[in-house]
């Protein structure tokens, strides 16, 4: 308790992202009381623990809304950072650590808690990867602050969901043979997530004279090749055949990983330039201040074996994916008064369906991932290759959870805007496209009783480019778009439940697609 007698309170930033989202629940099991700083708030809406944090709008780059949210804080954890959002990503960096030191400052918060990367020991700096070199940077700015902070410097972060974690599994498991830049043989020092959330917990009552970093890591120093053939031991692979070659540079080594693994080449990239060096703790002095559980720290293979179980058992808490992707549109939605006088082309399909509004929801709510997209497969397929070769997320990102989704979600190459259960998913592309896309899905009853799925294709054009993109795939929409209708609707009918009261999916069918103007629909 604070000396007023209130719970203690944390300022959590990022709390949308891999890390943040599952700091929030521990904090609050701790007995804090917590507020989140969001630039999208309504991403946070779905998860367990949203009616107990306090959620606030704004960005960390922005001085008043930073300064708002700092109120009243005593531990302020900065977990935010533009990885992989392209150039000038340093100064975005430098921007936002600077008002978050400044605006703790004036706000009297008395601690500041930084997650940030492992640097290679006797390395210059100006030889560290952009993204090592900026997270060092931000330390610094932090520690420089006047208020108190707590830097933890984690090399490979082993979880269910984290990127580190998803590079790993996927190379494992898609290739038993590897032909691999000669960075898998580079040590480095993982550590469990669980273990980066106790320490993050902990240093909220660290003493108010400890400012400085800590190295933190995981009982194993391992090359990433061990950690492929650990992993591969736990999944029950057979043995991986792993032929390293000096001529992969990081660019193409980022290339090659997006192409495998569902992390973009764009976040692919600065993990990849970040394996060049050895990262090993130097020291591991936070055991002084946080001792380590009775049992220790987690150890790589019971690490790996704890974020399969999650990952097999669908209990993935937050994923690498939770963040926006980078240079993905965060456009308002199309019905949104800025649109007024923009073209916005739509694909609108209606069908009734012989089965119970909850029976075609559950249908609705499990698209994509392993379900797909029941339409065109091969079509969906190939839209995603694409979609990678230009350095997109591609389709490989699949589903946080098989059967349920949340606002924020990424799903495939789309992302969750807006669920409301049982009767909206609205979800917007981040695919690379000249314009902005949305797919909505509904499920209503009609005057009769009889059940509806409806669904809508939107997309807002960039220039001709854009016009010329959507007229040039419009001959394609009643194969993809009409075969997800029917499809769906098919789906849920097989599926059971009681009838929707009419026809059968087959029985009823409307269509209709165009060019609207966005003010005037």
């Amino acid at each position: 308790m604070t000396g007023d007698g209130r719970p203690p309170r944390c300022l959590v930033t990022g709390a949308t992202g891999y890390i943040g989202g599952r700091l929030v629940p521990e904090l609050l099991a701790a007995g804090y009381a917590v507020r989140c700083l969001a630039r999208s708030p309504d991403k946070l809406r779905d998860h367990p623990w949203a009616g107990q944090a306090e959620v606030v709008r704004g960005d960390a780059t922005d001085e008043v809304s930073v300064r708002a949210a700092m109120e009243g804080v005593d531990v302020a954890y900065y977990l935010v950072h533009a990885l992989g959002t392209g150039r000038g990503f340093e100064e975005t960096d430098r921007r936002a650590a600077t008002v978050f030191g400044e605006q703790a400052r004036a706000a009297g918060v008395r601690r500041i808690v930084y997650l940030g990367g492992l640097t290679p020991s006797g390395v210059p700096e100006r030889a560290l990867s952009p993204h090592l070199r900026s997270r060092a940077e931000v330390g610094r700015i932090l520690l420089g602050s006047g208020v108190p902070t707590a830097v933890l410097r984690a090399a490979v972060i082993i979880g269910s969901g984290s990127a580190s974690f998803e590079m790993l599994r996927y190379l494992t498991e898609r290739l038993p043979v590897m032909v691999t830049p000669s960075w898998v043989r580079t040590r480095t020092q993982p550590i469990a997530v669980r273990d980066v959330l106790r320490l993050l917990v902990g240093c909220a009552r660290l003493p108010y004279g400890v400012s400085r970093a800590f190295d933190i890591g995981g009982p194993d120093v391992v090359t990433y090749e061990d950690m492929m053939r650990r992993y591969a031991a736990a999944a029950h692979l057979s043995r991986r055949v792993i032929l390293p070659v000096p001529l992969l540079t990081p660019r193409l080594s980022s290339l090659w990983v997006g192409l495998v693994t569902p992390v973009p080449g764009a976040i692919a990239r600065p993990l990849v330039e970040s394996l060049r060096h050895t990262v090993v703790c130097t020291e591991r002095d936070i055991a002084r201040y946080l001792p380590e559980p009775p049992e220790g720290p987690v150890d790589l293979d019971r690490a790996i074996r704890l974020a399969l179980q999650r990952v097999r058992g669908a209990d993935v808490a937050t994923r690498w994916s939770s963040a926006s992707t980078p240079r993905a549109p965060s456009d308002p939605l199309p019905t949104d008064p800025d649109w007024a006088g923009g073209s916005l082309y739509t694909d609108h399909r209606e069908r009734t369906v012989g089965a119970s509004p909850e029976a075609l929801w559950r249908v609705v709510e499990g698209i994509g991932g392993e379900n797909g997209w029941y339409s065109s497969p091969l079509a969906w397929s190939l839209r995603g290759w694409l979609d990678t070769l230009a350095g997109g997320v591609g389709l490989r990102r699949g589903r946080r959870d098989a059967t349920r989704l949340r606002t924020g979600d990424s799903l495939d190459f789309w992302r969750v805007e807006e669920i409301e259960p049982g009767r909206l998913l609205r979800l917007r592309a981040e695919m690379r496209l000249p314009g902005l896309a949305w797919l909505e899905m509904t499920v209503r009853r009609d005057g009769q009783g009889r059940t509806v799925y409806g669904q809508r294709a939107l997309f807002h054009p960039h220039g001709l480019v854009g016009h010329a993109y959507w007229w040039g795939v419009a001959p394609f929409h009643a194969a993809v778009f009409g075969g997800m209708a029917r499809n769906i609707a098919a789906a849920a009918e097989s599926a059971g439940g009681e009838s929707g009261g009419g026809e059968s999916a087959a029985g009823t069918d409307s269509a209709a697609a165009g060019s609207t103007r966005a003010g005037g629909r």
